[in-house]
């Protein structure tokens, strides 16, 4: 089961640390007519960012443009914790970011590694998340749900907790 975060702080340090179990989600720009897209992430909790790598003629980099209002969508292997995190999606030319992000695996994206013209670094700082740890133990799930059905007082069932974090709350 997912810790269940008793207060913002805790649930903004718990998203970091989960972004770090799972390095794949779901991105789009908010607005757009471009579907969510499969992003390899790269959590940043110091710089507050999360940073992808992907090719300057994707969908996605002409939606971002300038700058855009986008979500990352990001669910643990588990499906113990899900979390929305909306934010500004902009274009970055830090060539030292993208220096220390940069591996192997990555360069295999593009046909001439590093050096490739069209290897785009986003950033995506998070304004706000809403965030969901639940139980990951499907039987326990169904237990609580099946208790829950039987009770008399219409209780709901106890399988997890849902926070909306606020980023310049707990800066």
């Amino acid at each position: 089961m997912a810790h269940r975060p008793d207060t913002d702080q805790e649930a903004a340090e718990q998203l970091w640390r989960r972004l770090e179990d799972t390095r794949a989600g779901m991105l789009f720009v908010d607005d757009s007519a471009q579907h969510p897209q499969p992003m390899t992430h790269f959590a940043d909790p110091e710089s507050g960012a999360i940073w992808f790598i992907t090719s300057a003629d994707t969908d996605l980099v002409a939606a971002v443009g300038l700058g855009a209002e986008a979500t990352f969508v990001y669910q643990s292997q588990k499906g113990d914790y899900h979390a929305s995190i909306k934010g500004p999606l902009v274009v970055s030319e830090s060539a030292e970011k993208l220096d220390s992000l940069w591996s192997a695996p990555v360069a295999e994206w593009f046909e001439k590694g590093r050096e490739d013209p069209k290897v785009t670094l986003l950033q995506l700082t998070p304004r706000e998340a809403g965030v969901w740890a639940s139980e990951s133990n499907s039987i326990l799930v169904g237990l609580k749900l099946l208790t829950a059905a039987m009770s008399e007082d219409g209780t709901a069932p106890d399988v997890g907790v849902h926070r909306v974090i606020n980023f310049r709350d707990v800066a």
